[in-house]
């Protein structure tokens, strides 16, 4: 997701983070409405999604929505960066559990598809609008959170290989890529209630990954 600052380190609070730090935990009714306006964001779009239809999905007058948020960018904050704390909070956790890069990977993409129930619209909203958001300084901590997240993974991947645990002829960089995508593209078809859940659909994953699909002999060629 390189160096950079990690919020960690640098003492900047994310949106949802400022917002519990001035006002305390989030009311019930809060809560609902940013549920509702996620929901509209991922299936309408950020930009398409109107605060008067977030009102109306509420039941609410518009004007009512101000008393809780100021704009609809504010919202978006709220349910950007609840995800992205939740995501960086676990990787972190992994990195420190002491274990060794094979399985440190594994937790990293465990937690990666547990993520796709629970911050389901948050990620489709990432997908779908992340060029137009990113444009804004409001959001220049989607980025920060890219890059602490793209070096978390490298940094396991580059530690595997060190260990002989890992191909050495691998991209660090392009195999994390394909690990992000392969896992954030799940959300469009992922069914929570289908044949898999998500530790299924994880333990697929991680099965193909470090075992892959040819038996025998390894046919490709290495770099």
């Amino acid at each position: 997701m390189v160096g950079v600052t990690t919020r960690k380190n640098s003492g900047t609070a994310t949106p949802a983070k400022r917002q519990r730090a001035s006002s305390g935990p989030a009311s019930e009714r809060r809560d609902h409405l940013v549920k509702l306006a996620a929901e509209l964001f991922a299936r309408k779009g950020f930009q398409a999604t109107t605060v008067r239809e977030i009102a109306d999905e509420a039941g609410i007058l518009s004007g009512s929505l101000y008393h809780h948020f100021d704009s609809k960018e504010t919202i978006v904050d709220e349910v950007l960066s609840t995800f992205l704390d939740d995501l960086i909070a676990r990787y972190r956790a992994a990195l420190d559990s002491g274990k060794d890069a094979r399985d440190v990977l594994t937790d990293m993409v465990r937690i990666g598809f547990g993520t796709l129930e629970p911050h389901r619209a948050a990620i489709t909203v990432m997908q779908n609008d992340w060029n137009y958001l990113r444009q804004f300084e409001r959001f220049n901590y989607l980025v920060k959170a890219e890059e602490e997240v793209e070096q978390i993974w490298v940094t396991q991947i580059k530690a595997g290989q060190a260990a002989g645990l890992f191909r050495p002829d691998v991209d660090p960089k392009l195999t994390y890529r394909m690990i992000r995508d392969t896992i954030w593209v799940a959300v469009r078809w992922f069914r929570p209630n289908g044949r898999l859940n998500t530790n299924a659909l994880a333990d697929h994953y991680i099965t193909v990954l470090f075992d892959g699909l040819a038996t025998g002999e390894r046919t490709t060629q290495q770099a």
